[in-house]
């Protein structure tokens, strides 16, 4: 699902954010990678999400190699992703089922479908009686989980949670957390952004811990992960519209 193979990761200016990492999440794990703030960790999820290139190595996601994607197929790539982030990022002017309905409409989903899709997800994340709801009339608690229901709406293969816990509290977090390991269950790839340590430790998980850009602990157990990294259809690279093929969804 995930590959680094010898990334680094150097900004304008000399900052090394990522410093020669190799590592693998296969499909269907649960990771927590922990580090503290300036670890490195923004840069790792900036890299998987193609809002950045590494400056040296592969970093290969569901099989294709980034560094050579072109940017007309990232919004391809991303349509198999659902990203949940700290600060929520609702449209304060649109009620939560609307929130959730506008990120189905930018990749012009039927309205038909619409209808049916996002209900679904809100009863999945436990929140059908608040979909008319605006966000400023929501808990904190709640606007999580409509970011989350908004990450599940295009059924993605992966899940990826930034500092999914940072605005809410401890008993809220754990919620969440279930929340997203029962997503996990059913074979949806999680992996989880943090540095709540004790967080990650409430949970019998694999955990990554990233320190001044290096892997610096890693409880999954080492082996040659980059032999199989690509899939069948890498050539989906060349051709963006094999590539909008690989975004069909998966039911979750």
């Amino acid at each position: 699902m995930i590959v680094f193979d010898r990334v680094s990761k150097v900004y304008p200016g000399g900052n090394t954010a990522l410093k020669n990492v190799s590592l693998e999440i296969k499909k269907g794990e649960f990771v927590f990678v922990l580090g503290h703030s300036g670890a490195g960790k923004s840069t790792f999820l900036k890299l998987i999400l193609r809002e950045e290139k590494a400056t040296s190595g592969r970093v290969i996601v569901n099989g294709k190699d980034l560094s050579r994607m072109k940017e007309r197929q990232v919004p391809y790539l991303r349509r198999n992703m659902g990203v949940v982030f700290q600060d929520f990022r609702l449209i304060p002017t649109m009620t939560a089922y609307e929130n959730v309905a506008f990120a189905m409409r930018v990749t012009n989903i039927p309205e038909k479908k619409i209808a049916s899709r996002v209900p679904y997800v809100f009863n999945l994340v436990g929140l059908s009686e608040k979909m008319n709801k605006y966000p400023d009339e929501l808990s904190g608690g709640e606007q999580q989980r409509v970011a989350l229901a908004r990450a599940l709406v295009h059924s993605p293969q992966l899940i990826i949670a930034d500092e999914p816990t940072g605005n809410i509290d401890p008993e809220l977090s754990l919620e969440m957390m279930e929340l997203l390991s029962a997503i996990n269950d059913v074979g949806v790839t999680v992996v989880v952004v943090t540095h709540e340590h004790e967080l990650a430790r409430h949970f019998n998980k694999r955990v990554i811990t990233i320190d001044h850009g290096t892997v610096v602990d890693d409880t999954a157990a080492e082996g040659d992960f980059i032999e199989n990294a690509f899939d069948d259809d890498d050539d989906a690279l060349s051709d963006p519209d094999a590539l909008e093929e690989d975004a069909e969804e998966v039911e979750v």
